[in-house]
């Protein structure tokens, strides 16, 4: 009997962080969706992890020639301390918001579509964890 209640107890606290992670994901997510001006259409996801201080998340995304889009990364409650970085196929570099002071977002264009990969680690200086989100979205 006492091995059920424990396992119990357990299942339950497990879902209690679970929940407490989801809804900090959702505050981060709100303060990014400032960085998406209405002539923006969002792709319809929000890519999220939480990440502890040393971890990486991994996001793909493909993204069409000829169409302008913006990525914006966030995290805290600040919508601040996530560096995003988006990859080619060949794993070369096309774009870190380390070079750009931080900056929450980009905006750019690609000649031909392309599958990219998009890494976010939370930001040295920043929290220990946090949840990392990401919103692309494409011009009008």
């Amino acid at each position: 009997m006492t091995k059920t209640i424990r396992k119990i107890v357990m299942l339950a606290g497990f879902a209690l962080i679970s929940a407490s992670s989801y809804s900090q994901c959702d505050s981060t997510a709100s303060i990014c969706t400032t960085h998406m001006t209405a002539d923006y259409i969002s792709d319809g996801q929000v890519y999220r992890a939480l990440l502890l201080k040393n971890e990486t998340a991994e996001f793909h995304a493909t993204f069409y020639g000829g169409s302008t889009y913006r990525v914006a990364g966030c995290s805290g409650q600040q919508g601040k301390d996530l560096v995003f970085s988006i990859y080619d196929p060949e794993h070369n570099l096309l774009f870190t918001n380390t070079d750009y002071e931080g900056s929450p977002y980009w905006d750019f264009q690609f000649d031909f579509t392309v599958n990219c990969t998009i890494e976010a680690k939370l930001d040295d200086m920043g929290s220990p964890s946090g949840c990392a989100v990401l919103l692309i979205s494409f011009r009008q």
